[in-house]
């Protein structure tokens, strides 16, 4: 199959700053990338034949995981960043379907997907509540979320100088939210059947009522 990358009429969401921390040097760095990474490991669970989306798939290194780990899964990822989507493309996970479009309009009919993956998406919308019930729409069996946990994410950040003037919050999170909360949010959607804390972040598998 090869790429497609498409671009949709419109994009209402509110993008942050491009790290690649899955490639980082940083030592600490790394060591944090692996504890997410087992706890994505660990959650991700699918069944002989299911579809994946993955919506906020930046470089497209999640996506190559997934089609790493489960060879026969359907695959696809969307962004906000036209850019990125052609890094994703051309680097990432080439062969993979990409699309340009916004976690707000998910432009596929509802139960699209058997699962939903959307890993440091919400923290950057003005309504995670809007995003979250686009996610269940186009999901048909589980869902996997990842944020970062307050107030541990933004306290790092202070730790390593950087933010200052932001009291550590990262340039276009606009949502902030502890464990308990974001896994409450998360409730109002989907039904939670697990939560993990790999520092500094929340995942959380949860699957279509």
């Amino acid at each position: 199959m090869s790429s497609a990358v498409l671009r949709p009429a419109s994009a209402p969401l509110i993008a942050g700053n491009l790290y690649d921390k899955y490639h980082t040097r940083n030592p600490l760095a790394r060591r944090l990338m692996a504890g997410f990474l087992r706890s994505f490991d660990a959650l991700l669970a699918l069944r002989a034949g299911e579809g994946v989306l993955e919506v906020g798939c930046g470089e497209g290194y999640l996506l190559d995981r997934v089609r790493g780990r489960f060879p026969g899964a359907r695959v696809a990822g969307l962004d906000l960043s036209l850019g990125i989507v052609q890094l994703a493309a051309r680097q990432g996970c080439p062969g993979v379907p990409l699309l340009q479009a916004s976690a707000c309009q998910l432009p596929w009919a509802d139960r699209s997907w058997e699962v939903v993956v959307a890993c440091e998406v919400l923290e950057h919308l003005e309504d995670p509540a809007t995003g979250l019930a686009e996610l269940a729409r186009v999901c048909g069996r589980a869902c996997l979320l990842s944020v970062p946990r307050e107030p541990y994410w933004s306290l790092a950040n202070l730790a390593r100088g950087k933010y200052l003037g932001r009291l550590g919050n990262t340039p276009g999170h606009l949502q902030q939210w502890r464990q308990r909360s974001f896994a409450n949010l998360v409730a109002e959607h989907f039904s939670v059947q697990q939560v993990l804390a790999p520092f500094p972040w929340t995942m959380i598998w949860a699957t279509k009522r």
